[in-house]
């Protein structure tokens, strides 16, 4: 029988000829390769393994309803509304199947997320600035729009104080 030579060529992947050590690591044929790769890498004995729904890698730690709330669009509300939608239980992620993932994906899709919902939002606001809108006016000038008072708070909108001369009182 002949004998294996194994050469490691980077942690995870290894090329293994046939041959003797004599014939060198470039006397193999390309149908004598084999490339041998774990399928996740592993971490104290423990798997990770990303999971990615609506373009968003969420957390597989955590329970379906926590985790997709991590994707722009989805809050408290919609993640029971789609777990309920679904008749799914409310486990971690790493323990969902394939199937259930499958399903969760193109349920989630079925909504407006991420850049979409981005996208959707700044053309509303675009469009009320260009037909001259209260609200689009206080957009443009970087007001709160929403009737909230500007005389003593907003200043996350206004941005930092500056000082005016103002009256001094006389001195007597």
């Amino acid at each position: 029988m002949a004998q294996m030579l194994a050469t490691p060529v980077a942690s995870s992947l290894s090329i293994v000829s046939k041959g003797g050590a004599a014939a060198g690591v470039a006397a193999f044929l390309p149908d004598a390769v084999s490339f041998s790769k774990s399928s996740a890498p592993k971490y104290g004995g423990l798997s990770i393994r990303c999971v990615r729904v609506g373009g968003v890698e969420i957390p597989n730690n955590k329970r379906v309803e926590y985790s997709i709330q991590y994707i722009h669009g989805i809050g408290r509300t919609r993640a029971r509304q789609i777990l309920c939608d679904l008749s799914l239980e409310n486990k971690v992620i790493k323990d969902l199947t394939e199937e259930e993932l499958i399903t969760l994906r193109d349920e989630v899709t079925k909504y407006l997320i991420e850049g979409d919902l981005k996208r959707f939002n700044r053309m509303a606001i675009e469009r009320m600035r260009e037909i001259r809108c209260y609200r689009g006016v206080r957009h443009e000038l970087g007001l709160p729009c929403r009737g909230q008072r500007t005389k003593n708070n907003c200043r996350t909108l206004k941005g930092k104080k500056v000082a005016v001369a103002g009256k001094k009182k006389a001195s007597r």
